[in-house]
């Protein structure tokens, strides 16, 4: 019987660039916001569905261009002078959440219009387009459908492995090399499915007080998966 190896996963949660994990799915993104000089008019929206890396890329992006970075849901119109600095740097993430928090929409209108006026750098992170957001204001709705887009593709099964040993990485979570093959084999290649089933192993282990064991996974991941029409 071949030896198991085993993985020990004690690197605590980080989003620097170092942590970043280049693939093919992310290679057209991670080219583009290195490149912020060639965005038209200084802006770019980031789309990619859950768990793809967006807020990992917005955050090492921020810090090597000194931006400041907001949540679209928590903004408001008052905020928006504040947030702009004269040739600086604004990241807004989960823009998609704006058509449904009061006041979002203006801030997010007042936003576009002052990183024009100030020269700044504009970055916004969505899981979706512009027109799936329920944005009512005409004339923010016409910004964000015309503003440059780039997104993040689908993972390929080296990608979904090397998520799923940085999230177990992230809880400190010794699990073997065999467990994380099984699970690239049978889970949809879906990175937000891998955070809620690395979560939800975590706390079963925690449950059990015992290790992160195949059984566990195999009951959570048929539990978490999306069932076909």
């Amino acid at each position: 019987m071949p030896r198991q190896l085993t993985l020990d996963l004690t690197t605590p949660p980080a989003f620097s660039r170092g942590d970043f994990l280049p693939a093919t799915a992310n290679e057209a993104a991670l080219l583009t916001l290195d490149a912020p000089q060639d965005w038209p008019r200084g802006r770019m929206l980031l789309i990619g569905p859950e768990g793809a890396g967006k807020s990992h890329m917005a955050a090492f992006w921020a810090a090597e261009n000194g931006a400041r970075k907001v949540a679209a849901g928590g903004l408001n119109p008052e905020m928006a002078d504040h947030l702009v600095a004269e040739g600086g740097a604004l990241v807004v993430e989960d823009a998609d959440h704006a058509g449904f928090a009061a006041g979002a929409e203006q801030a997010l209108f007042h936003l576009w219009n002052l990183c024009a006026a100030r020269d700044c750098l504009f970055l916004l992170t969505a899981r979706s387009a512009p027109r799936d957001w329920g944005l009512l204001l005409p004339d923010l709705r016409s910004r964000m459908d015309a503003m440059a887009q780039v997104r993040l593709g689908p993972p390929d099964e080296a990608l979904l492995a090397a998520v799923l040993v940085k999230l177990f990485a992230d809880r400190q979570l010794t699990v073997s090399a065999g467990l994380i093959e099984w699970l690239v084999l049978r889970m949809d290649r879906d990175l937000g499915l891998a955070r809620r089933l690395v979560a939800a192993m975590d706390r079963a282990a925690m449950a059990r007080k015992g290790p992160v064991t195949r059984r566990i996974a195999a009951d959570l991941l048929d539990k978490l998966s999306p069932v076909d029409a």
